[in-house]
């Protein structure tokens, strides 16, 4: 965790510099390869594959400098936390408002465990979501504390 946090230290001034926000860096195996993995987005939670491709470059560019840092081969993997990305913080929630949303709940609220739809408000630590069951609209309000897992949906 120290070396993660090394590099985030080392990450952040280039991603503030392309006006790009971190939200994932970690480590990765896949079978004998070493991937450091860093998900980025512009504020708006968009991400395109050439700023990718160039944020890869500039990050590549300072762990270079750094040669010492990372002692074992790996590969740099820069991308997109993607289009379904989980919502970890409240701050992240009430960025979200407005969006397309799927929540699974720790208990059932009007008998439902997951709830896929619009999330209109957050008010303190209360949700509210708009969502269609069959051709009617409806709302369901919850609490922060009654998720389990809540993330951006794509609309089909």
């Amino acid at each position: 965790m120290e070396q993660l946090e090394t590099l985030k230290d080392l990450i952040l001034p280039v991603l503030d510099s392309l006006d790009i926000q971190l939200y994932d860096l970690k480590w990765v195996n896949d079978k004998k390869a070493r991937i450091l993995q860093i998900a980025v987005m512009r504020a708006d939670g968009s991400m395109d594959i050439d700023t990718c491709a160039l944020v890869s470059e500039k990050i590549s560019e300072v762990l270079d400098a750094h040669d010492d840092l990372i002692r074992s081969e790996y590969f740099l993997e820069v991308c997109s936390p993607g289009a379904e990305r989980e919502l970890r913080s409240p701050q992240e929630i009430e960025a979200s408002v407005g969006k397309h949303i799927h929540v699974r709940l720790k208990s059932p609220v009007k008998n439902m465990m997951e709830i896929t739809g619009d999330l209109q408000t957050v008010d303190g630590s209360t949700l509210t979501v708009s969502y269609r069951d069959k051709a009617v609209s409806r709302t369901v309000q919850f609490d922060l504390e009654q998720i389990d897992l809540i993330r951006l949906a794509v609309k089909i």
